[in-house]
């Protein structure tokens, strides 16, 4: 059996890509651990002794195909008697360089620069069969994308093994340059052809363009209508002498028109949670969607399926959260438009009802309705236009509204309170060229949201704001699976001044304002827990004196919020020793603060900086995370309120205090639990 399978000497080449050409491999972990092994479980690979000498052979072959040509590979075989250890010692050698690399025929239709820039084979580089085939493929897509579908690209080199280089040829033979002429539609049957059509980016009369027919592919089946779809050149040959127009065949088969999805979850956040919808596809006998959705959350922990599990460890996080005590639920019907005004575009118009709540912070419950266009919705960079419209209320920790905005009497607090409308204008721009959303490993993403609410929309006079975010992120990926990630995300409000309780403040609603901490941001912290913070206390008569500071009994902490928030995390991912297909290491650093500002927009003196370190487990679902993050700091000191019993009004009883850091490691270890990545 094989029980160890190393290369020694492979610098140009990792060990996984080597391992992949032979026919020799190492058997699993649970066969090869001393310690575990016994158990008798685990892949067994046995040793083929004619394999083996093939694999001499292949990595050779494999070597020179990728501009090696005086490698030389030994092989050292250990032998006990159930045993065999195998090891590759690989001498590379220096490789055959690529000196002179050209392209001829693409003058006058492309820019020679970029192209070259797009090849993978650049003058210099090690002179790869696989990257010259692949070059060869990037200048025909290339003229493709140029009106030339019938392209062929004819390759030749040069190389000379004892001085080491190679010089590269391209010849592009362009062929006829084509318009689209006829497009065929087959295999409809329910669906109109012109909502086929439509849905198209390629047009009779345009230019031919290769890309247009992948990106028309996949738009058919983003509208949900079909089961496969296929669009492609109708004649593989060139059409007759003086014709400069090629046909476009669109082959569909017609998917089910209605669709119901059920799912439930757990969380640290919401308990447990259960979530609904139905889809109806070609409503209304156009590519249009009409969904509705149900998403009912805290159940468990809210009436009226309040089964007490704050009191039990599944949900023990929701305790001491007053907001917790009602389900949170959302209602919502939309009607999705793939193709507006063009097949560039989207549109949705949608009506919903909700209550949901933020843990220790607020609660809000609305009524609404959102239109929005999404232009460019499949180029890189889309931007999002939409309005909303709404109604409710927000019902926030009588603390916050004493703390931020100076309302403690019960009164005012119920004032701000009441049912009121709600309008904005919302602006969004982004760009995502992650691989994988959930467990990105390269790429990158970035974006930038900006929204106003005023009364010329519609809204109150208690709403009238703008608030804008943006938030930049990359990925690296080095090694086999190693990921370098970082991420830089900002926010700030600036709010209008109004009158409130006969004071002139700035006033936004605490749904609106930034909230930081948790598994997604700086992580050395609860959820909600990061910035601005008060304690409440009702009785001031319960407290002990320890090393001459005040301890009361019974605090309550209560979050509120910020006006602007600065985070920064980085963050290295790699492969674990064992189960390296499935388990992952990770350690991180993270940055931020959630502001009140006066006068500065940020303030680098008051961010925190927590540590830590943690295990990504590959599911189905994505990556299922566990953080434990160090957190170093005294808890923010904030305004000390006292709250009476009878009345519930709050009055200040200390302008500061400050909770006792705790005294062990253990003790400031943050756990997060999580699935998907952090960013």
């Amino acid at each position: 059996m094989v029980r160890g399978l190393d290369f020694v000497g492979n610098k140009s080449i990792d060990g996984y890509t080597l391992s992949t050409v032979i026919a020799t491999s190492n058997s699993s972990f649970f066969a090869t651990a001393w310690w575990v092994r016994w158990i008798g479980l685990g892949s067994k690979r046995h040793f083929d002794e004619l394999e083996f000498r093939r694999d001499v052979v292949r990595l050779i072959l494999f070597y020179r195909q990728s501009g090696f040509m005086r490698v030389v590979v030994d092989t050292s075989v250990r032998r006990t008697a159930r045993d065999v250890f195998v090891t590759f010692r690989i001498y590379e050698g220096e490789p055959v360089l690529v000196t002179r690399l050209d392209v001829e025929g693409v003058t006058g239709i492309v820019d020679e620069r970029p192209l070259r820039r797009a090849m993978p084979l650049h003058v210099g580089d090690p002179f790869d069969r696989f990257l010259f085939q692949a070059s060869a493929d990037t200048v025909a897509a290339w003229l493709r994308n140029r009106g030339f579908p019938y392209v062929q690209v004819l390759r030749n080199f040069d190389s000379d093994a004892g001085a080491l280089t190679s010089e590269v040829r391209y010849e592009a033979v362009p062929g006829p340059h084509m318009r689209v002429g006829e497009i065929v539609v087959q295999g409809v049957e329910r669906v109109d052809t012109a909502t086929v059509l439509r849905t198209l980016s390629v047009r009779s009369g345009e230019q031919y363009r290769e890309d247009q027919l992948y990106r028309s592919q996949r738009d058919l089946y983003g509208v949900g209508l079909f089961r496969s779809a296929t669009v492609a050149l109708l004649d593989t040959v060139p059409p007759p002498a003086g014709d400069s127009t090629v046909g476009v065949l669109v082959r569909v088969a017609e998917g089910p028109r209605h669709r119901i999805r059920f799912g439930g979850g757990y969380g640290t956040q919401d308990c447990f949670r259960f979530q609904s919808g139905w889809s109806a596809l070609g409503f209304l006998g156009q590519a249009r969607v009409l969904d509705l959705s149900v998403r009912i959350t805290k159940i468990g922990v809210g009436w009226p399926f309040d089964a007490g599990l704050d009191k039990k460890y599944v949900c023990r996080s929701l305790k001491d959260d007053v907001q917790s005590d009602t389900l949170n639920y959302n209602v919502g019907l939309t009607l999705f438009q793939s193709a507006f005004l063009s097949p560039k575009h989207t549109a949705s118009v949608g009506a919903f009802a909700e209550r949901r709540s933020e843990l220790n912070t607020y609660t809000r419950v609305q009524v609404g309705g959102n239109v929005g266009v999404t232009f460019n919705a499949r180029r890189r960079v889309p931007v999002g236009v939409s309005y909303g419209y709404a109604v409710g209320r927000t019902d926030a920790d009588p603390a916050v509204f004493c703390s931020v905005f100076s309302v403690c009497d019960v009164a005012t607090q119920g004032y701000l309170r009441t049912r009121r409308p709600f309008a904005s204008v919302t602006v969004s721009a982004s760009r995502r060229t992650e691989d994988f959303p959930l467990d990105p490993s390269s790429g990158s993403h970035s974006g930038i949201t900006l929204l106003h609410s005023s009364r010329v929309l519609g809204s109150d006079s208690l709403y009238e704001f703008n608030r804008g975010e943006m938030e930049i992120a990359q990925y690296l990926p080095f090694g086999r699976r190693g990921v370098f990630a970082w991420r830089f995300h900002a926010g700030a409000l600036l709010p209008v001044r109004i009158t409130l309780a006969g004071q002139r403040t700035q006033f936004v609603p605490p749904e609106q304002r930034f909230y930081g901490g948790g598994p997604n941001s700086v992580r050395g912290y609860g959820a909600n827990e990061l910035g601005p913070r008060v304690y409440v206390i009702t009785n001031p008569d319960s407290f002990t004196v320890e090393n001459g500071d005040t301890v009361y009994k019974d605090v309550r902490t209560v979050a509120t919020g910020g006006n602007s928030i600065l985070l920064a995390n980085l963050e290295v991912r790699v492969a674990a020793p064992v189960f390296a297909d499935r388990l992952r290491l990770a350690a991180f650093v993270d940055v931020g603060q959630v502001y009140e500002r006066q006068n500065e927009l940020f303030s680098l003196r008051a961010m925190r900086v927590t540590p830590g370190v943690g295990m990504r487990f590959t599911t189905p679902l994505g990556p299922v995370r566990v953080d434990a993050a160090y957190n170093g700091y005294d808890p923010e000191s904030g305004t000390l309120l006292l709250q009476d019993n009878t009345t519930r009004e709050l009055s200040e009883f200390r302008a500061s205090y400050q909770r006792r850091r705790p005294g062990s490691f253990l003790r400031r270890l943050q756990l997060q639990l999580a699935i998907g990545q952090a960013f």
